[in-house]
């Protein structure tokens, strides 16, 4: 069977290693001279995003025998508004490297590859079509698969940010809901090590907020970060996306190309996330070639938690920020502290977007019948 993988990136590696796991050696074909070739970043996973499996590391090691170390386990998430800070405590998720680092997840990755990757490719899809039996695209981006017409684009972000040195707890990460700065958007810091950490800011791409100046609405909010966390952070790097596509694609297969990754649709509209997904999907595609499973039944669920995250950004996006300061003042509430620590954790299966979604569509509807 020959099959070429198109892109080394998470989940590239991760059909990789399930297709030599089960006597399947792959062609993989990466456009960038190494793995991880990208600006060194901290990124997350928080298990409440992917029900209901309560811990994604040891999921994939028990299940999959993929094998990765995260920098640290969160153990809190502040959360904060306009005028208010609260914070979820307990294991709730990890922290990772992302890029070209020797901890990385994708050289992590690397290591547990066997089969030689061809860097620095030229290789198109139209060629690798007519030179295998099967196609594996994972390029990390929608742009193949709109280009194929099989992808639904359901808004474009703006993301800028930077590495800031400063004194860190890898254990605990930050999120900000401020719309008087970033309207409708967000804003996070992930701390990869204890000098480092990545601080960005990332909102949707409406015409209102196309109006706005990046740099200006940067500068605000790193004053603010600067603030809240009592630090005068040093920047190190930086980088800028404009018009990321966030979106899914219609078919994860058509004929014999399968769809992984961004390709087919891993990041969370709602609140960015997609890693847990992104690899996911890599091995489903596996499994599929390996007659171990149909990759369309597989990824039913990923679709499902999709469109749910969907429903999660236009809710998220309905609110003011006094609606989120009531939401954030509350997660320090007696009442509720406990039960909201609980149900986050990693012992959790609680299964919270499903639960939520009904309540948030209500509300989606009455916005937008008042609009």
């Amino acid at each position: 069977m020959e099959v070429a993988i198109m892109g080394a990136g998470m989940s590239g590696l991760s059909c990789a290693i399930t297709l030599e796991r089960h006597g399947i050696k792959p062609a993989i074909f990466e456009k960038r001279n190494r793995v991880g070739d990208r600006f060194v970043n901290g990124e997350a996973t928080f298990s409440i995003l992917n029900r209901p499996i309560k811990d994604d590391l040891l999921h994939l090691k028990e299940n999959f025998h993929i094998n990765l170390v995260p920098t640290d386990t969160v153990k809190k998430l502040v959360v904060h508004s306009k005028n208010e800070v609260g914070s979820i405590d307990g294991t709730i998720g990890y922290v990772n490297i992302r890029g070209r680092h020797q901890n990385s997840y994708e050289c992590q990755l690397e290591k547990q590859v066997k089969t030689k990757i061809n860097f620095n490719s030229t290789y198109e899809y139209e060629q690798l079509c007519k030179e295998f039996e099967y196609i594996i695209l994972a390029p990390g981006d929608g742009e193949y698969a709109a280009k194929l017409g099989n992808y639904r684009c359901d808004l474009t972000c703006t993301i800028k940010g930077a590495t800031v040195e400063g004194e860190f707890l890898t254990s605990i990460a930050h999120v900000w809901f401020n719309y008087d700065i970033i309207p409708k958007g967000y804003a996070w810091l992930i701390p990869f090590s204890e000098s480092e950490a990545n601080l960005v800011i990332a909102y949707p791409d409406y015409p209102n907020n196309i109006k706005l100046d990046i740099s200006t609405i940067w500068e605000s909010f790193y004053s603010t970060a600067c603030k809240d966390l009592d630090q005068n952070f040093r920047i190190t790097d930086r980088f800028e996306i404009t018009r990321y596509m966030m979106g899914i694609c219609d078919k994860p297969i058509i004929d014999n190309t399968y769809f992984v990754g961004n390709c087919f649709g891993t990041i969370s509209p709602g609140l960015g996330f997609g890693q847990f997904a992104s690899m996911l999907t890599g091995i489903y595609s596996a499994y599929d070639l390996c007659n171990l499973g149909k990759y369309e039944e597989l990824v039913k669920p990923l679709f499902e938690n999709y469109n749910k995250s969907i429903i999660l950004r236009r809710f998220l996006e309905n609110l003011n920020d006094n609606n989120i300061d009531l939401i954030i003042k509350n997660l320090d509430n007696k009442l509720f502290n406990g039960i909201i620590d609980k149900v986050c954790s990693n012992e959790s299966q609680l299964e919270v977007l499903k639960v939520l979604t009904p309540s948030m569509t209500i509300w989606n509807n009455y916005k937008n019948s008042k609009a």
